[in-house]
């Protein structure tokens, strides 16, 4: 029950499905307990679709990052929460406050009604984030539990590939950005159906001292032959968990105290947070939240073909998923993280290339045809600037004004008019194209492939194994407490970036900014190579001992118990 997880191979795939197969039972319960994982992706990812459209009436930057913090919550809590409730109300309570936050957002009159609804939102994808891998672990095989998890997962990817459907689905809908949130809240509605028709789980009740009811779960689950081995497992591991308890105290202040006394746990905290941190500085909420804004960047005016661009994003976040369930038991949790970041580094360079070859070479500014609209229309910095000659269309932008495009061509000089609705409509009469997120180059299809090649270069490795390792990096003991370090580590560094990116967007520049998250990456590569081990196919007892004694990073085997060396070398 509490071991390590095993390596992959062919036997284990074939496990998989027969047991699947033979007990849809199995995969209904991971199915139902993994919606958690697609209200997290739908979230992340419908929120940048909206913003095309919610832009014009509400602050975007606090929108988005209200979310963040409501999951923080969420997060921090969900540790109490399910130890305290279990884990089917939490994710049933989950839901309910998700729905409730979708709600809010569909109907909200004013800027901070949304803000609230979007802290709901967040609160219950912070609760689901965590307990919904949890119960679906708890509550599998355990010759399967790596797959079943592997579920929630891919799942996410999925939501964030849904929305960006439903974001299509509705641009020339009347209420726009109104129902891509309001959507949010029907797959909550159906996970809290399915879910009331599903058990807990049978180590929370076992836990508990419900052992019958336990016992009658696992028979659905279990082959008869495996039933008392896995209530034997739980019996152990319960046991060793309070007498654990008994000695490092019942307190919060003691158990924190008595997990920054252990090396172990010190090192474990170290390798864990550094992942979970790296995951987000690698920039890929920036893709996420705002992926059809960036297409835009890209010199790409129409809102609808931006989101179906954003759309091809998604979806290969969700083949990266995929891939990371194939590879992440044979090639190792390590060796994934450091070739990920390698290749997002590559990526994010390129980008910075693009964006930087795409502002220097934008449209100039046709004074002629700018002062032609009249100059209530013209943008009031440039009429105030100095040198209007040297300006072009990303200077426009920058200044907060928008750029409309030549009648002869997107690519040809035009007029830097107000940003407004009114000498839109004007531009638009002229059968001229309005840009106000990014203006039109050449090379924007190179941008939206780099865009891609960066997602295939995440999800896999550091979309994935974060979350992996920080299952089973910590002593059982600690791991519930250290977990949620680590998870409310990830939302911070999370809120920092999708807080901080239009702000950095408009003061560096979009290359600038990618050429910074290049640097953070560059960091976290060198963090993740001398801190985070290996922990392949190793038991959690041989992870704390590998912790205990500490590891060289220029060893790039798979370490090794001194038994498994000594039944090796016999």
């Amino acid at each position: 029950m509490e071991g390590g997880p095993e390596a992959a191979s062919k036997q284990e795939f074939t496990e998989f499905w027969k047991r699947a197969t033979s007990s849809p039972y199995i995969m209904r319960l991971a199915l139902s307990a993994g919606i958690g994982g697609l209200l997290f992706g739908y979230d992340t990812g419908v929120i940048s679709g909206a913003l095309l459209y919610i832009r014009e009436d509400f602050v975007e930057e606090v929108i988005v990052s209200m979310a963040v913090a409501g999951a923080i919550i969420g997060a921090a809590l969900g540790g109490w929460m399910n130890d305290m409730l279990g884990r089917k109300i939490s994710i049933l309570g989950a839901d309910i406050v998700f729905f409730l936050g979708a709600i809010v957002m569909a109907i909200a009159p004013a800027p901070w009604v949304l803000v609230v609804g979007r802290i709901l939102v967040g609160f219950g994808v912070g609760i689901a984030s965590m307990t919904s891998p949890l119960y679906i672990s708890e509550a599998s095989p355990a010759a399967i539990r790596g797959a079943l998890v592997c579920i929630n997962g891919l799942l996410i990817t999925f939501g964030q590939f849904l929305s960006y459907l439903i974001n299509l689905a509705f641009t020339t809908t009347p209420g726009t950005w109104r129902w891509m949130l309001g959507v949010a809240g029907l797959p909550a509605v159906v996970q809290f159906v399915l879910m009331l028709t599903l058990p807990e789980s049978p180590r929370w009740l076992y836990n508990q001292g419900k052992e019958n009811e336990s016992r009658k779960i696992l028979e659905k689950i279990y082959r008869a032959d495996e039933i008392e081995g896995e209530i034997k497992a739980m019996r152990e591991a319960i046991e060793q968990e309070k007498q654990e308890e008994g000695l490092i105290g019942q307190t919060l202040g003691e158990k924190m105290k008595a997990a920054f006394s252990n090396v172990a746990v010190r090192r474990g905290l170290y390798a864990g947070v550094t992942a979970q941190v790296a995951q987000q500085f690698v920039g890929i909420n920036t893709v996420m939240y705002y992926s059809p804004t960036i297409v835009q960047f890209a010199g790409i005016a129409s809102k609808s073909t931006a989101l179906a661009l954003s759309l091809v994003t998604s979806g290969l976040n969700a083949v990266g998923s995929i891939l990371s369930m194939l590879c992440i038991d044979k090639y190792g949790r390590r060796k994934l993280m450091l070739l990920s970041l390698i290749a997002i580094i590559v990526c994010l360079l390129t980008l910075t290339g693009v964006f930087y070859q795409a502002s220097t070479t934008a449209p100039p500014i046709d004074n002629v045809d700018t002062l032609s609209f009249g100059a209530n229309a013209t943008c009031q910095a440039y009429l105030d600037a100095p040198n209007v000659s040297s300006w072009n269309c990303m200077k426009c932008l920058k200044a907060e004004c928008a750029f409309c495009a030549s009648t002869g061509g997107n690519h040809l000089p035009g007029a830097c008019l107000a940003e407004t609705k009114e000498v839109r409509a004007v531009c638009g009469e002229q059968k001229r194209v309005w840009f106000s997120d990014g203006c039109p180059s050449k090379i924007g299809v190179l941008a939206v492939i780099v865009l891609g090649l960066y997602i295939l270069a995440y999800s896999p490795g550091m979309g994935s194994v974060p979350w992996v390792l920080n299952s089973e990096i910590y002593p059982l003991r600690f791991r519930g407490m250290c977990g949620g370090i680590a998870a409310v580590s990830n939302w911070c560094a999370n809120l920092i970036v999708s807080l901080t990116f239009l702000s950095l967007i408009h003061a560096l520049g979009a290359a600038g900014t990618f050429l910074l998250f290049a640097g953070f990456s560059t960091i976290g590569l060198v963090a993740i190579y001398l801190l985070v081990p290996e922990t392949k196919g190793l038991q959690f007892e041989e992870v704390e001992k590998l912790l205990q004694k500490g590891f060289n990073p220029c060893d790039c085997t798979n370490p090794k118990t001194d038994e498994e060396k000594a039944s090796t070398s016999k």
